[in-house]
C-alpha cells in the first residue's frame, strides 16, 4: 500500500512541486498551506510521514511538529527550508526532526530523502542489542541497494549506474576506514564531514542500508553501538 504522506508548505509553487515529487512515489499525499490546516489533516488521517516548512503563516515547523507528536509520537518528520545555516538546522533536528532540507532542490535528492526515513522507519521495530546493552535498529531489515533511487539519479541509465557503483565500492573502504578512525578519536567534526560526503554518494548509487547506518550514527557519533551498525552495514554493501 502506498504511504499517505503530509505536506506543510505555504509557497504555491514550491508546494506544487514538492507535492508532484512525492507522488511519484508513489505515494498518497495531503497538502496544507497552515499549522491549522496541518492539524485539520492530521485529526482526520493517519500519516506514514510529516513534510513540514521550517516558517509557516501561522506559526512555526518546530511548534506545529510538538502539537502533532502530542497526538502521534511515532511519526517521522522531515523539515524543509530555504535557509542553509547550519545553526538553523542542527536547532530543527533538535527540534525532533530526523532529517532537514534545504530548498531549492532536485526532485532527485527529495525522492531520495524521503525513501531513507520511510525505510529506517519501517525497520524501527526490528531492534537488536550489542554486547554494552544498547538498543539499535535492525538494518537488516532495510535493502543494501534501491534500484529504483540510483537509476531515477542517473536519468534510468542502468550502464552509468553500475560504474558509480563500482567506483562508491572502490572508495568505500577508505572511506569507512578515515570515520572509524575519527569515530575512535572523538573527532565529531571529522565524523561529520565523512558522514555528510558518504551520505551524499549513498543516495546517488542507492546504497540505502548503509545510508540508515550513516544516518543513525550521524545522530549518535559517541555510540557503540551505531558505530558497530554502520561497520556491519559497510561490509554488507562491499558483500552484496
Amino acid at each position: 500500500m502506498n504511504p499517505r504522506i503530509l505536506l506543510v508548505e505555504d509557497d504555491p509553487t514550491s508546494r506544487a512541486f514538492l507535492q508532484a515529487a512525492t507522488e511519484s512515489l508513489p505515494a498518497h499525499v495531503d497538502s496544507a498551506v497552515t499549522v491549522a490546516e496541518a492539524l485539520a489533516l492530521a485529526a482526520r488521517h493517519d500519516y506514514a510521514l510529516w513534510l513540514i516548512d521550517a516558517n509557516l503563516p501561522d506559526g512555526s515547523g518546530s511548534a506545529l511538529l510538538a502539537r502533532l507528536r502530542a497526538h502521534a509520537p511515532s511519526v517521522p518528520a522531515i523539515a524543509h527550508t530555504a535557509s542553509r545555516d547550519r545553526g538553523e538546522h542542527d536547532a530543527l533536528r533538535a527540534a525532533g526532526f530526523v532529517a532537514t532540507i534545504a530548498k531549492p532542490l532536485s526532485a532527485t535528492d527529495w525522492l531520495a530523502a524521503i525513501r531513507a526515513v520511510l525505510a529506517a522507519d519501517d525497520a524501527s521495530d526490528a531492534t537488536a542489542t550489542n554486547e554494552s546493552g544498547e538498543t539499535v535498529a535492525d538494518l537488516a531489515a532495510i535493502p543494501v541497494w534501491d534500484d529504483a533511487i540510483a537509476l531515477s539519479a542517473l536519468a534510468g541509465n542502468a550502464d552509468s549506474v553500475n560504474a558509480l557503483r563500482r567506483l562508491f565500492l572502490d572508495e568505500l573502504p577508505g572511506v569507512r576506514d578515515a570515520l572509524e578512525q575519527a569515530a575512535r578519536r572523538h573527532d565529531l567534526d571529522a565524523m561529520r564531514a565523512h558522514l555528510h560526503r558518504l551520505r551524499a554518494s549513498c543516495g546517488f548509487v542507492g546504497a540505502m542500508r548503509l545510508d540508515a547506518a550513516a544516518s543513525m550514527l550521524r545522530d549518535a557519533p559517541l555510540s557503540e553501538a551505531a558505530l558497530q551498525a554502520f561497520a556491519i552495514a559497510a561490509q554488507d554493501t562491499l558483500s552484496s
